[in-house]
C-alpha cells in the first residue's frame, strides 16, 4: 500500500482491506450469535457507513434480517461540525423491532446521541450500534458502539467508505493522515 493524497492531504496506510475483513468476521459473527434466531433491521448511516453496512449484513446471513438506509451529515473537510444533520429519515416501521444501528465511525458520539433519541421515540425493541471504528478518546456523549471492529486513535482517516470531502470511499483499505509534511 502506497501513500495517497486528496485534497492537498497526505494519507499513509493504516488498515488493510485483509484486517477489515477479518473485523467485519468477527463482528458479524457476534450480531449473529446474539440476533441469530431474531429479525433484526440493519440501518445503515449512509453515506460513509454502506460499504461495511453490506459486507456485515452479507457476512451476518441472518435469514430474516432487512436493510435500510438513513443519512446524516456531521463533518466538513477533515474536522467534525459539532451537530448531525439528517438529510434522509426513517421510512420502515420499527416498533417492537431489534435495530442494529450500522455506522462507519463513532468519533464524537454526537449523530450516535441523536439518532438513539430519534429511534427511541418509534418504540424499537431494542437498539444497538455497530460500527467499523470506534474513537473513544473522540467520545464526548454516553453512547458506545455494542459491537466494534476496530478502537482507534483521533485521527482523521480516509477509505472503506469513509471520505474526505466526497472523495477516497472507493478505496479498499483505510488510511491515516500523515502527521508530517514530508
Amino acid at each position: 500500500m502506497d501513500k495517497v493524497t486528496y485534497n492537498g492531504l497526505t494519507f499513509e496506510p493504516y488498515l488493510t482491506r485483509d484486517e477489515i475483513a477479518l473485523q467485519v468476521k468477527r463482528v458479524a459473527e457476534e450480531i449473529r450469535r446474539d440476533y441469530g434466531n431474531a429479525n433484526p433491521m440493519f440501518l445503515c448511516v449512509l453515506k460513509g457507513a454502506a460499504i461495511f453496512a453490506v459486507d456485515l449484513f452479507r457476512e451476518c446471513g441472518i435469514k430474516d434480517s432487512e436493510i435500510t438506509f438513513i443519512r446524516f451529515k456531521s463533518y466538513s473537510g477533515t474536522s467534525t461540525t459539532g451537530a448531525a444533520k439528517q438529510i434522509m429519515g426513517l421510512d420502515e416501521e420499527i416498533e417492537g423491532r431489534t435495530v442494529i444501528v450500522v455506522e462507519d465511525i463513532v468519533d464524537t458520539g454526537i449523530t450516535a446521541q441523536q439518532l438513539m433519541e430519534d429511534l427511541a421515540k418509534k418504540n424499537p425493541k431494542e437498539v444497538k450500534i455497530a460500527s467499523l471504528l470506534f474513537k473513544p478518546d473522540s467520545l464526548q456523549t454516553g453512547v458506545r458502539p455494542d459491537y466494534i471492529g476496530f478502537s482507534i486513535p483521533p485521527k482523521f482517516i480516509i477509505g472503506y467508505g469513509l471520505d474526505i470531502d466526497g472523495q477516497a470511499r472507493n478505496l479498499q483499505d483505510i488510511y491515516v493522515i500523515c502527521e508530517d509534511k514530508k
